[in-house]
């Protein structure tokens, strides 16, 4: 997976949609997953990332990290790796 070419990624989580003009905020853990795509991170090593930082549940954590990935998909911010 990888953030669309005209999307902009600040570090404080502002996504901005060059093509539309559309901008979103997202909390700091969707920033931290954010740049873990931007670094071309493995899904399964942002769970394993995010699991050692955070204390949540496996169960919690694969539903979140895939409606967090979902939505992405679902605005057009990110393209899917063949």
């Amino acid at each position: 997976m990888n953030i669309k070419k005209h999307i902009a990624v600040s570090e404080s989580g502002v996504l901005f949609n060059g093509s539309t003009g559309d901008s979103f905020s997202v909390n700091p853990i969707a920033a931290e997953i954010l740049e873990m795509i931007k670094s071309n991170l493995p899904e399964e090593e942002m769970k394993i990332k995010i699991s050692d930082k955070y204390d949540v549940t496996p169960e919690r954590l694969d539903g979140d990290l895939y409606d967090f990935l979902a939505h992405l998909r679902q605005l057009n911010l990110v393209e899917v790796d063949e």
